[in-house]
């Protein structure tokens, strides 16, 4: 079955979150609205606070959170707690308890479905690269056999060319089956994937 989780690994490294530029522009509200937009936690001020030191720029931290609460309102809403989901975005926990009674469902319900197309593209990515193993097989065994037919060789270079055909073979042998295992997977995900898409994408006037 597909597991379902309370959010999902996108944090960001540990580069400046703001240039040189914009900490010397000084558009704190314009930064903070942003960052509600995003759902950025409060403690995002002490990040930027951190990156613009290097210039001699303080943050205005009354500027900041006035708009970062306007953004909040919008980042907020159920609608969105369900994109943020689907995106595979860690939930800060930055709403009010009266804004997660609507939005944690709608996110939570984002989040099972990117749960089950992460699953699903696994598998057929899985599929793709047995693919990929047998076409690259089929072509060296042919190349091998070519060189095989050739005039001119030496009887030691015939049976380790021949040697050569039989590892191929018997490698030839392995990416089949594992393609045969790796479609049995897609199909035994690939129902339970698509239905929890569409029943859940549908509440939402996606599918």
């Amino acid at each position: 079955t597909i597991a379902v989780v309370s959010g999902a690994a996108a944090l960001l490294g540990s580069c400046a979150t703001m240039s040189e530029d914009q900490c010397l522009a000084g558009d704190w509200g314009g930064k903070g609205y942003q960052d509600g937009l995003n759902g950025r936690a409060p403690e995002r001020l002490d990040e930027h606070a951190k990156a613009c030191a290097k210039f001699g720029v303080t943050p205005n931290p009354t500027a900041y959170y006035a708009a970062r609460d306007q953004g909040l309102r919008t980042y907020c809403r159920w609608e969105n707690g369900f994109r943020t989901g689907r995106s595979g975005a860690t939930y800060q926990g930055v709403c009010t308890p009266a804004e997660e009674s609507n939005f944690l469902p709608a996110y939570e319900d984002g989040v099972r479905v990117y749960q089950a197309e992460r699953v699903l593209s696994d598998a057929e990515s899985n599929v793709r690269s047995a693919v990929s193993r047998i076409r690259d097989r089929e072509h060296k065994l042919e190349a091998k056999e070519r060189e095989l037919r050739q005039e001119g060789l030496s009887q030691e270079e015939r049976e380790r060319i021949r040697a050569r055909i039989r590892d191929l073979r018997l490698e030839l042998r392995d990416a089949r089956r594992e393609l045969r295992m790796a479609e049995d997977e897609y199909r035994a995900v690939e129902y339970e994937a698509r239905a929890i898409i569409r029943s859940v994408g549908g509440r939402y006037g996606v599918w």
